[in-house]
């Protein structure tokens, strides 16, 4: 069991990442978005013969969206980046507390006993709420088809696996989420560790800042990729 981890899943546009940074910098916490690691797990994939994250790299990049909604789920490695982020996770150190989020968590985790239940929350968006977040985002028409279909299916393992679920529907605020999960979470924000110092809370933030600027890079390294990450503007 990977007692030093808080799990927040959940598909894009439920909310995880801002409750997940809230709660970093709240309490002095170790932030891993699996985002960062998206390149890192299509290298994996593909090292290992994946036929969907092959035919996605041999895709132009214009063409990927144009797939139907279960090829496209396919092509998001979905399933096959749930074992790569308990791979990461394993990895990093026990202290501070490591709060891990995105869409591709594995809910099984859960019922695998690798996350502690009582430290683990999917956040399940409604329909309209989680159509609106999109709206708002602008996604291509090939995301807009695949993210209701991603919501789903992490839905559905969510309750298959029992895991903790936390609907969102738009009625609460970030900062109200962010209180209710921080209070689902009490026991072990108190229990710890938790970086002390402004030292250690910095060289978390650096790290965090790390992770995503490595992202940005390995996104243009790919073959297929146009422009210069070092001129690519990015909030951190």
């Amino acid at each position: 069991m990977l007692k030093h981890v808080i799990w927040i899943g959940g598909p894009p546009g439920s909310g995880k990442t801002s409750v997940a940074t809230r709660l970093v910098r709240r309490h002095g916490l170790r932030w891993y978005n699996a985002d960062t690691r998206t390149w890192a797990h299509r290298d994996r994939a593909l090292a290992a013969g994946n036929r969907a994250a092959a035919r996605w790299e041999a895709l132009a990049p214009e063409q990927r969206w144009d797939a139907p909604a279960e090829d496209l789920l396919a092509m998001s490695l979905h399933r096959e980046r749930g074992p790569m982020v308990i791979d990461d996770l394993r990895e990093l150190p026990t202290a501070p507390l490591v709060v891990a989020e995105g869409s591709s968590l594995p809910a099984s985790a859960v019922s695998s006993g690798i996350a502690d239940r009582s430290r683990a929350i999917w956040l399940v968006p409604s329909a309209a709420f989680h159509r609106a977040q999109l709206e708002a985002r602008g996604p291509s028409p090939g995301a807009r088809r695949l993210f209701p279909a991603l919501a789903s299916l992490i839905e559905r393992e969510a309750r298959e696996h029992a895991a903790p679920i936390l609907p969102v529907d738009g009625s609460k605020g970030v900062e109200e989420t962010t209180d209710a999960v921080e209070r689902l979470f009490a026991d072990a924000l108190a229990a710890g560790p938790c970086a002390e110092t402004l030292d250690e809370r910095r060289a978390l933030l650096r790290e965090a800042n790390e992770a995503s600027a490595a992202q940005v890079r390995a996104y243009y390294a790919r073959p297929w990729a146009d422009g210069d990450p070092e001129t690519v503007v990015r909030n951190f």
